[in-house]
C-alpha cells in the first residue's frame, strides 16, 4: 500500500467532488477514506487514498491535480503519509 494524503481548500462549487474522485479512479488511485465540509461557503476535503495501483508518480499525481484545482478554483495538495505524519507530530 503506497498511501497518500490528498486536501482540497476553495470557494464550493459544484462538481469538485466528482472532478477530483473522476480524476483518480482514471489513474487507479484507490480512496481509503473521505472527509468533506462546507463552512461558510468555503469547500474543505480530506482523503486518504492508496496509490499501489497508479502507473503514476505522487509526483505526476500532485503535478495533475494542481492543474485540476487550477481550473476549479480549489487548492489541491498531495503528501505521502509519512510526510504528513512527520509534518503534523507535535
Amino acid at each position: 500500500m503506497q498511501k497518500t494524503i490528498i486536501t482540497v481548500v476553495g470557494r464550493d462549487t459544484v462538481g469538485i467532488i466528482a472532478k477530483v474522485c473522476t480524476y483518480l479512479a482514471g489513474n487507479q488511485v484507490n480512496i481509503l477514506d473521505i472527509s468533506q465540509t462546507i463552512v461558510d461557503g468555503f469547500f474543505n476535503m480530506m482523503m486518504v487514498a492508496d496509490m499501489a495501483g497508479s502507473q503514476k508518480t505522487i509526483p505526476e499525481i500532485r503535478h495533475e491535480l494542481h492543474q485540476i484545482g487550477e481550473e476549479i478554483g480549489c487548492q489541491i495538495h498531495v503528501q505521502h503519509e509519512d510526510i504528513f505524519q512527520m509534518m503534523h507530530r507535535i
